[in-house]
């Protein structure tokens, strides 16, 4: 895809959703970042749904760890990979806690050294909670880049790399938010929605469904 039509594409999503949201519920940096931990293979709903029980419980890096690992399977249990993420969790809330002065790092580094916390997940954080220029790449905008051949890719780290260079900076800030939006309700993995879609003429999709 070229240049130009990258330009269009965000243009319109821009003009369309021009303050994007993060589907996940939160009130708190922590919070935002254990809902992004756990929803590793998982999906926002669910994650709305179990955190609006937790955080009445335990909100806050001390109150987490204090809640302990058993309880916190117990509230986690209807997610994915729930008891890794618990372990995960309470990790993490113990070095925040200890080592961040319960304030969630705003840097790579630190947060990369969080268990629980890869690159997509910082990438997150950073984006969200701190306004850095970064693109997350999860399975939606993997797919959407593939798919609408705006940024090919093998893998997620191809794709990432690619969006750093062709997405204007201007831009750079929302583009996670829009495709990831975009992926979850019009361009989907089983029903893609053509007749709906903002971009469809700009689209190098060789399958379109007119």
């Amino acid at each position: 895809m070229n240049k130009k039509k990258r330009y269009e594409i965000l243009s319109i999503l821009s003009r369309n959703n021009p303050e994007p949201k993060i589907e996940l519920f939160f009130s708190s940096d922590f919070e935002l970042l254990l809902s992004v931990i756990l929803s590793a293979q998982s999906t926002d709903f669910i994650v709305n749904k179990t955190t609006k029980i937790l955080f009445k419980i335990a909100n806050t890096p001390e109150t987490i760890f204090l809640l302990g690992l058993e309880r916190l399977k117990n509230y986690i249990k209807d997610i994915g990979l729930y008891n890794t993420k618990a372990l995960n969790i309470i990790r993490t809330s113990f070095i925040i806690l200890t080592k961040y002065n319960s304030i969630v790092p705003n840097n790579r580094i630190e947060l990369e050294s969080l268990p629980g916390v890869g690159r997509k997940t910082a990438n997150i954080i950073l984006n969200i909670l701190f306004k850095k220029k970064t693109i997350a790449v999860d399975t939606h905008v993997f797919r959407v880049c593939n798919r609408t051949n705006f940024a090919k890719g093998k893998n997620v780290k191809i794709v990432e790399e690619k969006l750093i260079k062709v997405v204007p900076s201007i831009f750079k800030l929302n583009f996670h938010s829009w495709f990831i939006l975009h992926g979850r309700y019009i361009c989907t993995a089983r029903k893609i929605k053509c007749n709906i879609c903002l971009i469809f003429k700009l689209c190098e999709f060789k399958k379109k469904i007119f």
